[in-house]
């Protein structure tokens, strides 16, 4: 049968970052960085992700774990004969990764372990942080990891990034290579740094460094004389994922975008569920911890009233006029379930608040557009983490402030909306605007809930 010679192209090819064997001493019993698989293939062999011509199938493509210097070898027990239908892996496959990838495992070995003595980071250091050491041994010191910031002008970098830019397809759902002839582009690289085994009456031990991902940037014009810095690609290699380190590569960025005074904003590009969760949890962990935000915001001696509703000119629950604006009733990510989680139930995650501030409800637009631009947070980013703190602090037993709460996220829900909105009857309207708002403040629960 045709399935017999059909092969799973996820399950085919095995990715694996080969450390040195001085390196692999120091793991912990834990670790494991090879033989792992991608989760899309479909940018290289077709959006069937299959394979035709082969059985048992292997497509072993290692890097060495610092440099990414690639080494290809393409097994199988049995292949076709029929050369006009099988699929050329190798031949596919090269079209996506540099010409200079070895064939020979022992050459590659070699490079392995010339590279893991000789490779340092490309470009300027921006963030450092530690993680206890994972192996068993007492006293072993902890391990280093390292952001560096990039562009096309650092000596190698190109040539580093032809390497490392297959992730992207491979992880990336929709993601392509960029255009490196565009100047615009900036890049943070995120990398393992490790000490390996002290040996004889070596006084230092041999540094290492291992790449874990990398995300991509680019400046647009922003008037007058600013920059807008957009976040395009993100991705944490498999081996390296659900440890935080996501996080952090993420955090460095938004330092990196605060400490210049060119940038106005960080935005991002088509986020991804996982990404646009990481991004949000990492962005209310900013500002709850930012004290003259949270002071303003929620503090006792703003003046805010309860119960004072948005002057927009528009009943978002009984419809009178309209605003224009635009976007999506419900995206396609959103989660919803049979029960929306009410405002009540956000409040126990944090509990009441002690007083009011500029946040309302409703927020002080003024204000609140203020300290956007200062904290160089894109509109309607800006404008979601209000709702979430807002929503955090609500008092359950207070009506009004739940209603100005309620007309406020309709509003904005109105008018990014309005496009899909204006195509429905009044009352299909309304009842769509109170679908999305329930829909909206149970994500913002779930969100909220992973904030601790």
């Amino acid at each position: 049968m045709a399935t017999d010679w059909t092969t799973d192209s996820n399950e085919a090819l095995t990715l694996s970052l080969v450390r040195a064997p001085e390196d692999k001493r120091v793991l912990g019993p834990n670790e494991s960085y090879e033989e792992f698989h991608p989760t899309f293939t479909y940018p290289i062999y077709g959006e069937d992700e299959k394979i035709y011509g082969y059985r048992d199938l292997v497509i072993d493509l290692r890097f060495a774990s610092g440099s990414l210097a690639p080494y290809l070898s393409v097994r199988h027990s049995e292949k076709l004969s029929s050369s006009s239908t099988v699929d050329d892996v190798e031949g596919i496959l090269k079209e996506y990764i540099p010409p200079d990838y070895d064939t020979d495992e022992s050459s590659f070995l070699a490079r392995v372990e010339q590279d893991a003595a000789s490779f340092k980071p490309i470009g300027t250091l921006i963030h450092t942080y530690t993680r206890p050491s994972p192996t068993a041994v007492v006293g072993s010191a902890p391990v280093e990891y390292e952001v560096y910031h990039a562009t096309w002008q650092d000596p190698g970098f190109r040539e580093y990034h032809q390497r490392m830019q297959l992730f992207i397809l491979l992880y990336i759902e929709a993601g392509s290579y960029i255009n490196e002839e565009e100047d615009g582009w900036e890049f943070v690289v995120l990398y393992e740094k490790r000490k390996r085994e002290a040996s004889g009456d070596d006084a230092e031990c041999t540094v290492t460094y291992h790449f874990i991902g990398y995300s991509s940037l680019y400046n647009f014009y922003c008037f007058p004389e600013k920059v807008r810095m957009r976040l395009s690609q993100f991705v944490i290699l498999p081996p390296y994922q659900r440890q935080g380190h996501g996080s952090e590569l993420y955090s460095s960025i938004y330092a990196y975008v605060l400490s210049h005074s060119h940038i106005s904003e960080l935005t991002v590009e088509d986020p991804a569920e996982a990404f646009e969760d990481l991004r949000d949890r990492n962005d209310l962990k900013m500002l709850l911890g930012h004290a003259q935000f949270m002071a303003e915001g929620f503090g006792s001696s703003s003046g805010a009233e309860l119960g004072v509703e948005p002057k927009s000119g528009f009943d978002f629950e009984n419809e009178t006029t309209h605003r224009e604006g635009g976007g999506r009733v419900q995206k396609a990510r959103t989660r919803v379930r049979a029960t929306p989680v009410g405002v009540s139930a956000v409040a126990d995650i944090k509990g009441k608040a002690k007083g009011k501030g500029k946040m309302g409800p409703p927020v002080d637009k003024a204000w609140a557009e203020a300290w956007r631009k200062e904290l160089k947070i894109a509109g309607r980013q800006f404008q979601r983490l209000v709702e979430m703190l807002t929503l955090m602090h609500l008092d359950p037993a207070d009506a009004n402030g739940a209603k100005a709460y309620r007309l406020q996220v309709k509003e904005r829900l109105y008018r990014f909306n309005f496009e899909i909105l204006a195509q429905l009857e009044k009352h299909e309207r309304l009842e769509k605007l109170e679908e999305t708002f329930g829909s909206v403040t149970e994500d913002y629960t779930r969100i909220l809930a992973m904030v601790k």
